[in-house]
């Protein structure tokens, strides 16, 4: 078959031969353009997860404002029985209002001194205070005196509690107890 045969033939059959040219450009556009799947696909994940993302939080977002009034106030209410460490006074004013309301003698209170230039491995917004507390009373009083410091006004973490004697002699001490707390009250640094 020479040219001009070629050219006759093709003549005579234009829309066969523009289905066959489509189909070779078809068949070229797809070969050039596969590389290009996978990292459409990536991109097509990565918006379809940003667009859950955004989704949830518009869901999410719509009771923000009453979940920080509400984490606020709780904010609030901690902040209301944190204790001061460089307030001495207030701090074992506490432990003289637990001896009267329980009955208890109150023989010993110490607060742990502070270090001022204690550098803190993480920030933390409240630190514990140490006290050294030791209470005189019967049994029934020591353990009201206990109770009281852990549900009460401040958050108190005893560290070691020690029961023993009062090595009194008298008549009328014979059944009270000693008690010597270690512990620590929640408090701002």
């Amino acid at each position: 078959m020479d040219t001009e045969q070629i050219v006759t033939s093709l003549k005579a059959n234009p829309i066969g031969v523009a289905c066959g040219a489509l189909a070779l450009a078809l068949a070229v556009g797809i070969y050039f353009r596969s590389d290009h799947v996978p990292d459409s696909e990536a991109l097509l994940e990565q918006k379809a997860t940003l667009g859950d993302r955004l989704d949830a939080n518009l869901k999410n977002g719509v009771q923000l404002p009453e979940q920080l009034a509400a984490i606020t106030a709780a904010r609030q209410q901690v902040e209301t029985r944190l204790i001061r460490p460089d307030e001495l006074a207030k701090n074992l004013q506490f432990f003289y209002k637990l001896e009267a309301d329980t009955g208890t003698k109150l023989i010993d209170s110490r607060q742990a001194q502070v270090t001022p230039g204690k550098p803190a491995k993480t920030k933390t917004t409240y630190a514990g205070v140490g006290f050294a507390v030791a209470v005189r009373g019967d049994y029934v009083r020591l353990l009201d005196f206990l109770r009281r410091l852990e549900s009460g006004q401040r958050f108190c973490r005893v560290l070691t509690a020690t029961v023993g004697t009062s090595g009194s002699t008298d008549k009328e001490r014979g059944n009270e107890l000693t008690l010597n707390l270690s512990l620590e009250l929640l408090g701002q640094p």
